[in-house]
């Protein structure tokens, strides 16, 4: 198995705001996904080696920052680095407007429509993955599949904030 991973995440949820069961569900798939397949690795900085995974992640909100704390499987801290939640803001947005129209479309209209809107939550889910990448050079290097769960826990972590 490669090192170049998330061997464990944990979402730091100091918010009094109790998730609806479709945000629960959504972060606990969203967790489970990306322990069993993610590409996290740490870049070489000021000519030291890079770290090694695999790696522990911890997300949080503080300050009105997406704080990523990154320690290594023991749970020596490596690195951690804040990202303004700025460029997240209106993408954030747009992904929980349409799962709300997805989740009271799955109830109550036909497959072809139900289809329709889920295709564009998921547009709109790769854009927020995408402005994670962005976000994230030079200071982690994720893949797509990673950036899209880790970008789901980033949706869970505002529901509350």
């Amino acid at each position: 198995m490669t090192t170049s991973r998330i061997c464990h995440i944990e979402i730091e949820d100091n918010h009094h705001v109790r998730p609806t069961p479709e945000i629960e569900q959504e972060r606990q798939v969203a967790i489970f996904d990306l322990l069993e397949d993610n590409s996290f690795a740490l870049p070489a900085h000021e000519g030291a080696k890079a770290p090694e995974g695999p790696f522990r992640l911890a997300l949080a909100i503080r300050d009105r920052r997406l704080v990523f704390a990154v320690s290594t499987e023991e749970k020596q801290t490596i690195t951690e680095f804040h990202l303004s939640l700025g460029p997240f803001r209106q993408v954030v947005k747009d992904y929980f407007q349409i799962c709300e129209s997805y989740f009271s479309a799955v109830k109550t209209m036909p497959p072809s429509q139900i289809e329709a809107i889920d295709m564009a939550r998921r547009g709109i889910h790769n854009e927020g993955a995408r402005v994670l990448q962005e976000r994230l050079e030079g200071k982690a290097e994720i893949d797509a599949h990673t950036a899209r769960r880790l970008f789901t826990l980033i949706c869970v972590l505002h529901f509350g904030g």
